[in-house]
């Protein structure tokens, strides 16, 4: 098998951090070339690199493609060359249609003229590769998360692609899901196509690559051989360093009484009314557990969410939210907050921070009257807050004044966290919390999770990850559909049963 691509020693600084330090990579034609590392390894940069987001001049090394020298000096270069990349960060037009924007600077035209019809003809094909049903007119604002990285991926696909680059691909995308995109590069495979794919979900990456290479702290650490038998804890060892016996940390939860109790909870579609997105949904968390909701993408998870915490979501609500037994006003947000309850959204970036403000800016942002005194800030007091914060969520920055967009993905999340631990909750919905963040980062979390319930707080966490749901919680909803149903115990919770309860329901 022929290398089509070499980049060699590459290094790339930034004011201050050499994000990249002599790190060297080699792709195979038509294979599927794992890059694994925690956040801030330099992953994302190496991809940026190479397609030209960062140009030629503006790094040292050489990268070497179809046996060719190359200096791109955008993504376009990069493109005419076959190389696509789909980032992180989503790269749609929300108010644009899906069919817009698959073939926005390649439009399917004569004369200067669009031809519509074609355009909706090859993008419902695209459509249907990836898995998505949704019609090519709809607008991109008016799907989730997960729907609008398949919009990406199918965009990528209309272009003459030789080698595709996948930045977490499936971080938005629930099992069932992740498991066509990564068949369908499996497909690409076949068709001679090479991918190299960036994630996190090393389970995943066993399943596709055939070659894995591991980047620490911006420096190549290992290339390794997925065939035959690559194991995880190697990965796992080769990214953080050292070995990670278990995936969660222990815990022995004694749940006490009841402390959030969500009766008959009825949600409609706010901009279709003829359309319930939550039927009846009623469910309990106790004092000092962890309470999981699983479902496919689209069951109407975060929509129950965002429902509760302030109606922040849907119209014509119905039901009732006792804490403690007694009922309590949840219509907006501030009044949600006074009640005891907080929502980490699964959109860290868009809805969760301010990403061109400071780590203390976004900390205390959700308790402004907490740092205030006669509705004037206290500077020193929101600096006291933040660093406190910053110590006890084990935050990695130099200091609070810091940009949280300049963060990794791990430490912009406990700066969420951080932001509503801030106001003092009894009960925290957490949506995806750990969604795009690393095998290590995600431990941290997952022990502030069981230091929170150590606390007596009610957690609910909602996560298209089976194994993590069934490693962390004391007892799992399966929703589907908009209703919950079923209701498994930790000791009796599978990725099976909790399938079954959704596709027999």
């Amino acid at each position: 098998m022929s290398t089509l691509l070499e980049m060699r020693e590459i290094t790339k600084e930034f004011p201050g951090v050499r994000a990249l330090d002599r790190v060297s990579v080699a792709v195979k034609q038509g294979e599927i070339h794992a890059i694994c590392g925690e956040n801030g390894a330099g992953k994302s940069t190496l991809m940026k690199v190479l397609s030209g987001v960062y140009p030629a001049g503006s790094y040292e090394g050489e990268i070497v493609y179809e046996g060719d020298p190359v200096a791109f000096r955008d993504i376009r270069d990069s493109e005419a060359r076959g190389i696509i990349i789909i980032h992180q960060e989503l790269a749609l037009v929300p108010q644009l249609s899906v069919a817009e924007n698959i073939f926005l600077g390649n439009e399917r035209a004569t004369r200067g003229v669009i031809d519509w019809h074609e355009t909706n003809k090859r993008t419902e094909a695209l459509l249907a590769k990836v898995g998505l049903r949704e019609p090519p007119t709809v607008k991109v604002d008016s799907l989730g998360v997960g729907k609008q990285q398949l919009v990406e991926i199918a965009k990528a696909l209309s272009k003459d692609v030789k080698l595709l680059i996948l930045d977490e691909p499936t971080a938005a995308l629930q099992e069932n899901d992740s498991r066509k995109l990564l068949d369908l590069m499996l497909e690409l495979k076949a068709q001679g196509v090479t991918c190299i794919i960036i994630s996190h979900k090393l389970g995943e990456v066993r399943y596709v690559a055939d070659t894995v290479t591991v980047i620490r702290d911006g420096t190549t650490v290992s290339t390794l051989d997925a065939r035959p038998d690559l194991s995880e804890d190697k990965i796992v060892r080769d990214m953080v360093g050292r070995d990670m016996t278990h995936r969660f940390p222990e815990h022995a939860r004694v749940p006490g009484d009841i402390l959030l109790e969500v009766e008959g909870w009825s949600v409609w579609h706010p901009e279709h009314a003829e359309r319930r997105v939550i039927k009846d949904a009623s469910f309990t968390v106790r004092a000092g557990e962890v309470v999981g909701i699983a479902g496919l993408m689209g069951s109407g998870r975060t929509e129950l969410a965002m429902s509760i915490f302030g109606r922040s979501y849907g119209r014509n609500i119905s039901g009732e939210i006792r804490l403690r037994g007694k009922p309590v006003d949840v219509s907006t947000v501030d009044r949600a907050i006074d009640a005891g309850l907080s929502y980490v959204t699964e959109d860290r970036k868009s809805l969760g921070l301010v990403l061109d403000e400071t780590v203390r800016f976004n900390t205390t942002l959700a308790n402004l009257p907490g740092v205030s005194s006669g509705g004037i800030l206290n500077r020193n007091e929101e600096t006291r807050v933040a660093e406190r914060y910053r110590d006890a969520l084990a935050i990695r920055t130099p200091t609070v004044f810091q940009k949280v967009v300049n963060l990794s993905g791990g430490n912009q999340q406990k700066v969420v966290l951080a932001k509503w631990l801030n106001t003092a909750p009894d009960v925290l919905i957490l949506d995806e919390p750990t969604r795009g963040i690393d095998v290590g980062a995600k431990y941290e979390i997952y022990t502030i999770i069981n230091e929170l319930a150590a606390e007596g707080k009610g957690v609910v966490m909602i996560s298209s990850e089976m194994p993590e749901l069934i490693g962390m919680c004391d007892r799992i909803y399966v929703m589907n559909e908009g209703a919950l149903v079923g209701e498994l115990a930790a000791a009796e919770a599978s990725q099976e049963r909790i399938m079954s309860l959704i596709v027999n329901e």
